[in-house]
């Protein structure tokens, strides 16, 4: 996100407003905890909350945060689901109505701790399309040099700190490392070391109290645990390896953690009481008041638009949907260390978010799609026929799709590259779609119709979607009315009619009829950590076509679905509120307020429903694996090792 500029009176002003008791006056740098912070990459954690915790509770702003939230939820396709999660996620089951009555009532001694309150609930259901992101407090993300990772030796699965985390962590640079240097605490002794107890927990306890509480955006506790470890994915365009939700956590309320340890080539027990330094995220800010300012006041983008009032708006040929994840807000993204990136050569189609590769014996290609969010929707397509070629023509017969760490993004990506693999012959690529059909959304839609031709073509538009034969809905279809009936955990939740995505509309390279591999020969690994489109991909690749499936990591014991959390298609708070601005219907009582500060309160918008049981959203169908291996030392930080053992295991 862009540094905002907000000139110093402004902020002045708007703290003024929403804080009336306090002095418009900027205080003394040594009475301003964000003063003695500004400027700095790296501080204390301690300092980075006296920092957040300097802006009193204010009522105003909580029934202007919660009432803008609540009537969101309205739009959650999978709100009452949640008062009797089915197995295995019972995990996340929540009356979601009761719990912000809660969070409207208690009393918050500062504004972080209401907003702390109502992020911490968003993280825990377990779902990384709806959450509740502030930005003024997701502005530091806590870091601590020891990520850590389950390993296999000789047979036994441990809790390890990451024996890369020299390499990995001095990447960060001397701002960073250099503080340890300060205290004389030495991190690096500590790479490798077997980790017996975290805060005088056994350390997979401690690993599943992180996946219940912190990591969030998966439903399966078992791909939260996967989340908890160091792992390599790929961001921005290029390898990266990422911290992990227990090295990492967009948390600044602890300081350190207690280890009880064991080092490399040691057999004595130590307890190790281990730093957090908090890295800052945000936008640059000089005190208190320009701190919120340029992290917490409601700018230009935080609130939709008018699209009938830009003088410059040009309907779109057609809105490109997106299913994804946001990992964090800001979080930190360092790159994999290049003693452990593929030494074999990268195919054509490397440059963006798929890496191609074949391994030695020209019998394997690997297809690594770190993202379905490239920097170019047309390239993406070009790629994968770039790599497809070169490894047909190299006279590959066996397809590896690796998805580590990929967090979803644009839905017709995902149908796309499942078709170009299965071939044309299989039809619609994707899953038969709804929204929830509340009393709004109807009025939405209506107002849409009411439209005809001068139609905006925002999501709620019907020519965004088609009837099962594929023919686009005209525009003076309403598919909202009448709505279908639906019921879960006896609640009537009444849907929109059922419809097709509209995606090989925006096919810009031509499909082969037949599937250039044999699907018999085509196998996907993961760590589980495979988010919204990228979950229907590997969901689609599965159900239709029995694809070979395996997840590395995990907590021993523990099962692990092979897809991250699944939905269809998620609005931003901005996009929502585009799409009630935009049909004139901003003033409905039902319509959710501006919001006054810099949040998002993004949700799953669309539901995708089980190609093998069309009763069911693919979100809630348990699909383990077929195959289950541990990391290893060699392989849960280098892909080609990795790559090269799932070869062995996957095509003998």
């Amino acid at each position: 996100m862009p540094a905002i500029s907000v000139p110093r009176v402004l902020g002045a002003l708007f703290l003024a407003s929403y804080y009336p008791l306090q002095s418009v006056a900027v205080p003394p740098q040594a009475a301003d905890p964000c003063a003695k912070i500004a400027g700095q990459t790296f501080v204390l954690p301690a300092d980075a909350l006296a920092c957040y915790k300097a802006f009193p509770f204010n009522e105003t702003l909580r029934q202007n945060v919660m009432s803008n939230v609540a009537r969101v939820f309205d739009f959650f396709t999978f709100e009452d689901f949640y008062l009797n999660s089915p197995p295995p996620f019972q995990e996340s089951t929540v009356n979601i109505r009761a719990a912000l009555a809660k969070i409207n009532t208690t009393k918050f001694a500062t504004d972080y701790d209401f907003n702390k309150a109502l992020y911490d609930f968003t993280t825990q259901l377990n779902d990384g399309h709806t959450r509740y992101f502030p930005s003024c407090y997701n502005a530091f993300q806590n870091i601590l040099p020891a990520p850590v990772v389950s390993l296999e030796e000789n047979g036994v699965q441990n809790l390890f700190i990451a024996p890369d985390s020299v390499e990995f962590i001095s990447q960060l640079g001397t701002n960073y490392t250099g503080f340890f240097d300060s205290i004389k605490f030495d991190w690096k002794r500590l790479a490798g070391a077997k980790v017996l107890q975290i805060e005088g927990m056994n350390a997979y306890d401690y690993v599943d109290l992180i996946a219940r509480t912190v990591s969030g955006n998966y439903l399966d506790h078992g791909v939260r645990v996967n989340s908890v470890f160091t792992s390599y994915r790929i961001s921005a365009s290029d390898f990266s390896q990422r911290l992990g939700d227990l090295a990492g956590p967009l948390d600044v309320t602890r300081t350190s953690l207690n280890f009880k340890l064991i080092t490399t080539n040691s057999t004595k027990v130590e307890n190790v009481k281990i730093p957090y330094l908090a890295n800052f995220l945000g936008n640059p800010f000089t005190d208190k008041a320009s701190f919120w300012a340029n992290n917490c006041a409601a700018n230009d983008e935080t609130n939709g638009v008018d699209l009938r009032q830009q003088s410059t708006f040009i309907k779109p040929a057609r809105k490109q949907p997106k299913a994804d994840i946001i990992d964090g807000l800001k979080a930190q993204a360092v790159g994999l260390p290049a003693p452990f990136r593929p030494t074999v050569p990268a195919q054509p189609g490397s440059d963006d978010a798929i890496k191609s590769f074949i391994l030695p014996g020209n019998k394997t290609g690997v297809l690594f799609v770190g993202t379905f969010s490239p920097l170019d929707f047309d390239q993406f397509q070009a790629d994968t026929v770039a790599a497809v070629n070169s490894f047909k023509a190299a006279g590959v017969t066996q397809l590896l799709i690796d998805l580590h760490g990929n967090g979803g993004g644009f839905v017709c990506l995902g149908q796309f590259l499942h078709q170009f693999l299965a071939g044309s012959q299989i039809g619609y690529p994707g899953f038969q779609s709804t929204q929830r059909a509340n009393p709004l959304a109807q009025k939405i839609v209506a107002a849409h119709v009411a439209m005809g031709d001068q139609d905006l073509g925002t999501f709620y538009s019907p020519d965004n979607w088609a009837f099962f034969n594929d023919t686009i809905f005209p525009n003076t279809f309403n598919y909202n009315n009448p709505a279908a009936p639906f019921v879960v955990n006896g609640r009537s939740d009444p849907t929109s009619q059922r419809f097709h995505d509209t995606c090989t509309e925006s096919f810009s390279q031509p499909i082969p009829e037949a599937p250039p591999f044999d699907l018999k020969k085509v196998a996907i690994v993961s760590n589980g950590n495979c988010a919204s489109t990228c979950a229907m991909f590997s969901t689609l690749m599965f159900e239709r076509h029995q694809t070979k499936t395996a997840i590395f990591g995990g907590k021993p014991g523990e099962q692990v679905e092979y897809k991250g959390m699944a939905g269809n298609q998620v609005l931003e708070w901005a996009d929502l509120d585009t799409e009630i601005k935009s049909v004139g219907l901003k003033d409905d009582p039902l319509a959710p307020p501006d919001v006054l500060v810099d949040v998002n309160f993004r949700h799953n918008w669309r539901t995708a429903w089980s190609f093998l049981d069309e009763n069911r959203p693919i979100a809630y169908v348990s699909e383990l694996p077929q195959f289950r291996f541990p990391y290893t030392k060699d392989t849960y930080n280098n892909p080609q090792n990795l790559w090269t053992f799932a070869e062995s295991k996957l095509f003998a």
